[in-house]
């Protein structure tokens, strides 16, 4: 006897589980839509019961016809919309490759951008021009990389019905980048104005501002470093983790993100100093009943706030670099800012595929030609010559560092506090530190 389901009915025959379901067509003597009762074979009722062989039959309908609930129709008969299309065929096979975290944002701007003004549409009635026409009104309102994205999803979307036989033709295969799109951002600063900054700045902030400006980090990446991974004696960090809306993940935005970057001596020297700074730090809070261990655990983040947690970009920004550009009359400050100066200035410093080692693009796109090779030595050449710029030593003959588990030689004492007022170097010679150390 059948057994009635939502979506169609189940029943046996001989040794066979069997399920049928409706599906609207198209007449084709007619061409008048009729609906068709469709048969499936499901399995052996040796291997599954009753409610299994529903199951499978809800997966075989949602295969065929859209996820559970939505309209049975299919690609001919002209009723599907452009909503019912995304949010039941391309978003699901998106979330499979989209990461957790940012899934929720690209969801929310295809809503907004796409769907609500375009989703009552049935598929089969857009074309180039409305599509463009749709791109050029974004485009009056929205920033380039907003316009740049929806026109990315466009494709994608149009792309992928006509992979699932939805339509016959792509309408956005020729939708071109608007014209007049809204001017973006293009401050960059000087090495002088680099160094300036610098040189206002304590310990800590200074810090964070060179690494970010010798090695071009994300303030995602510059905010997640814990102390385990400084290796002092290779002056090296790696990049392990990012902080991303207030989480951190171990993941960054692209694949050449996670990596380890080199460290000038200086900075890694300067850095060595911050470190028995904060151990001084954790042993004195311990003392005074604020911490329950007296020791630093490599566990914690090398730029911490007060609570030991990471701090946040946002805070960062507001608090020390919009104040430093109104204290110094820079045109802007910001991490982008940084990151778009040192891609700028370090064209002459090094190669282009060197620049993009720095900045560690996964597409050359971003910085040049996908085929040139990246010189790992070239690299620690480009970022030696950013920093030298920072701390206003170029020319200066300086002693190569120790090799990593040799005795080191000449290197400043970490423990000993760098100050403002210091005007010779701790190596024992009269070479002047940088005005900001």
């Amino acid at each position: 006897m059948a057994v009635t389901n939502q979506r169609g009915y189940v029943t046996t025959r001989g040794k066979q589980w069997y399920g049928y379901y409706r599906k609207v067509v198209n007449d084709p003597a007619t061409n008048e839509q009729k609906s068709v009762r469709i048969p499936v074979n499901l399995g052996l009722k040796s291997r599954m019961n009753k409610t299994e062989a529903r199951h499978a039959l809800e997966r075989e309908i949602t295969k065929q016809l859209g996820q559970t609930g939505s309209p049975t129709r299919i690609m001919n008969d002209g009723t599907v919309t452009f909503g019912w299309f995304v949010t039941n065929r391309f978003i699901p096979l998106k979330e499979a490759v989209w990461k957790p975290d940012t899934a929720e944002t690209k969801k929310l701007l295809i809503q907004l951008d796409l769907v609500d003004p375009l989703g009552e549409i049935p598929l089969a009635n857009f074309d180039k021009f409305s599509l463009q026409l749709h791109l050029n009104k974004l485009a009056a309102t929205c920033s380039k990389d907003r316009v740049l994205q929806m026109r990315a999803y466009l494709r994608d979307i149009f792309a992928e019905a006509v992979d699932q036989d939805f339509l016959v033709k792509d309408p956005a295969r020729k939708v071109k980048v608007p014209a007049q799109l809204r001017p973006t951002d293009t401050t960059t600063l000087t090495w002088d104005q680099l160094r300036l900054a610098l040189s206002k700045l304590k310990l800590r902030d200074r810090l964070i501002l060179e690494l970010d400006m010798t090695n071009a980090l994300r303030p995602s990446e510059l905010f997640a470093f814990r102390w385990k991974r400084f290796d002092y004696p290779a002056t090296t960090l790696t990049i392990a983790e990012t902080v991303y809306k207030g989480k951190i993940r171990d993941w960054g935005k692209t694949k050449k993100s996670l990596s380890v970057i080199h460290l000038p001596q200086e900075l890694a020297d300067d850095l060595e100093t911050w470190r028995l700074e904060c151990e001084q730090q954790a042993r004195d809070e311990f003392a005074k009943g604020e911490r329950k261990s007296r020791n630093l655990s490599p566990e914690e983040f090398i730029f911490a706030n007060r609570d030991g947690g990471f701090m946040d970009t946002g805070n960062y920004r507001k608090r020390v670099l919009h104040k430093l550009a109104r204290d110094l009359n820079l045109p802007k400050l910001t991490f982008q800012v940084i990151r778009r100066t040192i891609a700028t200035l370090a064209q002459k410093k090094g190669t282009v595929k060197d620049v993009q080692g720095v900045l560690r693009h996964s597409r050359t796109a971003t910085t040049t030609d996908v085929y040139m090779q990246e010189i790992p030595e070239s690299v620690q050449s480009t970022i030696n010559s950013i920093n030298e710029e920072l701390r206003g030593t170029v020319g200066l003959k300086r002693k190569k560092p120790a090799k990593a588990g040799g005795a080191v030689h000449g290197r400043r004492n970490p423990a000993t506090r760098v100050t403002q007022n210091d005007t010779k170097s701790l190596r024992g010679g009269t070479e002047r530190l940088p005005a900001y150390a």
